[in-house]
């Protein structure tokens, strides 16, 4: 269970048999807690993206630090190793549970040089701590900030969930750097986070490429490539999503009509409105309504 507190969430996506995910986010000023029996058949992986956690054992005798931007892998095929964390104030997380059976599935191959998959390792207890490789976090952030529509979001999540277990079990680093080297930059990627909430907040009339550009102080080139790593969209796609997914969740609240709606979200005429939704949704804003009274 995780205590609700108001700026702190909880998902979990069950991708398959055998493979979860687990996304903490505690925007609070208090410390959470989490609490989950796991048995001594998975392998637990968690990605701190930003802040601190702490993960108790044997009723807080012993504890591992998840530290910011760390990452640590617990196993232990001798003993169940039940979740007790405490989830600092300002924390994102993300937990990968997966079955050894799973994980064997998956990196058969690299048995030799992934230590705890081994042969002589097979039956032994594992942990590492590791700082998260820039690669691996761009991919933490895309699963956090990703607006895919519900639909096909889980496929979306286990696809990038897939990435992040190449790239972090990736035995050459030595291009890393070299697929988007400026957002290795902590303050690169705040420019673009704050470039996102820029169109959200103006989306009915958002800034053009080169105003946005100059507001977060990148140029054109590092906000497009930026913005495409973090959120895995162009800008402009990125917040036709974004208001197409607002428009639905104004429909539903029915307290605006269709012509509302669109003005809303940007679209001075209703045609417009209407091709986008459908566009978007396959069917029509005011077919959609019915959809949802029937």
């Amino acid at each position: 269970m995780l205590k609700n507190v108001a700026g702190s969430s909880f998902d979990e996506i069950n991708l398959e048999n055998g493979f979860r995910i687990l996304e903490f986010q505690n925007s609070s000023d208090e410390t959470l807690r989490f609490e989950r029996n796991i048995d001594s058949t998975f392998i637990q992986i968690h990605f701190c993206v930003k802040g601190n956690s702490k993960f108790l054992f044997n009723n807080g005798n012993y504890s591992f630090d998840v530290l910011d931007k760390h990452s640590i892998i617990l196993y232990n095929p001798q003993r169940n190793l039940p979740i007790n964390l405490e989830i600092y104030p300002k924390t994102i997380l993300i937990s990968l549970l997966i079955s050894i059976e799973k994980f064997h599935s998956l990196f058969s191959k690299e048995a030799s040089y992934i230590p705890f998959l081994s042969k002589e390792n097979s039956n032994k207890k594992y942990y590492d701590d590791v700082e998260i490789k820039p690669m691996v976090l761009l991919v933490l952030n895309q699963i956090i900030n990703s607006s895919i529509h519900s639909s096909i979001r889980d496929l979306y999540i286990k696809g990038k969930i897939y990435e992040l277990l190449s790239l972090h079990f990736q035995q050459d680093e030595s291009n890393l750097g070299e697929y988007c080297p400026f957002l290795v930059d902590e303050q690169n990627v705040l420019k673009i986070r704050k470039a996102k909430d820029i169109i959200i907040s103006n989306m009915a009339e958002p800034p053009s490429l080169q105003e946005l550009a100059n507001e977060i102080g990148l140029n054109i080139k590092k906000l497009k490539e930026g913005f495409k790593q973090i959120y895995g969209d162009t800008v402009f796609s990125f917040l036709f999503d974004y208001k197409m997914e607002h428009a639905r969740r104004l429909l539903e609240s029915n307290q605006l009509n269709v012509n509302e709606v669109g003005i809303k979200v940007g679209y001075s005429s209703s045609s417009h409105f209407i091709a986008a939704f459908k566009k978007k949704f396959g069917t029509t804003p005011k077919k959609y309504v019915m959809s949802l009274n029937n």
